[in-house]
């Protein structure tokens, strides 16, 4: 049966069990396939890959493999710029804006912390994730390589670190993010950027200490949460200086 030789390079190897990867993997052709089908079966999402190169010539993900074949696909280089434009990936995003899956979400609440875009709710399946990647031009942070897998989710990342803390400075790491943040000017429930309220306006609402010692409120227009400076707030603060975001 005729097949093809591929090279893994870099973070790539993060996808397979074995380290032998040097000598490349044999695929074999059952059927007409692309490049992207080939990866795919082997390992790596098309999210993950940067370049693929295809008998020493640069291809894209629709290239059909040949027999003979000695294919090398490499990592993005860091940081991705998703306002540019390459071969695998012809479409660009405008800004920078995320969406988590149940996977990984408490870093959404982190991202939201930042003042970054993240759309999370935990019930949303793999298929409403995808098409609202694609819809609205979000990246996709997931440990699930099915999901990154989907044909309409065109940028994303298969997040290596395990914990939130790690999640969120790996993310800043792999798209670029660094200070200064608009920290804490998003609802951390649901994503929504929060506007000025006057304290006489939610003076109700208020506990006794908080209508003494704050004078300057937040509130978010979707769910109606109410923020001030008080201790979580600070605590919120020092855990993003602790991470160097802050």
């Amino acid at each position: 049966m005729p097949h093809v030789e591929l090279f893994f390079l870099g973070e790539l190897k993060d996808f397979f069990s074995t380290d032998n990867l040097e000598k490349g993997l044999s695929y074999s052709l059952e059927r007409k396939a692309s490049v992207k089908d080939v990866i795919e079966a082997l390992g790596p999402p098309h999210t993950e890959i940067g370049a693929i190169e295809a008998s020493g010539r640069t291809v894209g993900f629709d290239y059909i493999v040949r027999p003979g074949d000695r294919i090398t696909v490499r990592p993005p280089s860091l940081p991705i710029d998703v306002r540019q434009s390459s071969l695998l990936r012809p479409e660009t995003l405008s800004e920078t804006r995320f969406i988590v899956d149940v996977n990984v979400g408490r870093l959404a609440m982190l991202l939201r912390m930042l003042g970054l875009d993240a759309a999370y709710e935990w019930q949303w399946r793999d298929r409403v994730i995808a098409e609202m990647a694609k819809r609205e031009g979000r990246i996709v942070l997931t440990k699930d390589t099915g999901l990154l897998k989907r044909n309409k989710v065109v940028w994303g990342r298969f997040l290596r670190a395990d914990d939130p803390d790690g999640q969120l400075l790996e993310t800043s790491r792999v798209f670029g993010l660094s200070p200064p943040f608009a920290i804490m000017s998003r609802c951390l429930r649901c994503n929504v950027l929060l506007q000025p309220v006057a304290k006489e306006a939610i003076l109700h609402r208020l506990e006794p200490k908080t209508k003494k010692y704050f004078h300057d409120f937040s509130i978010c227009p979707g769910c109606g949460r109410i923020y001030w400076a008080g201790s979580h707030h600070e605590k919120m603060r020092e855990r993003l200086k602790r991470l160097g975001l802050a």
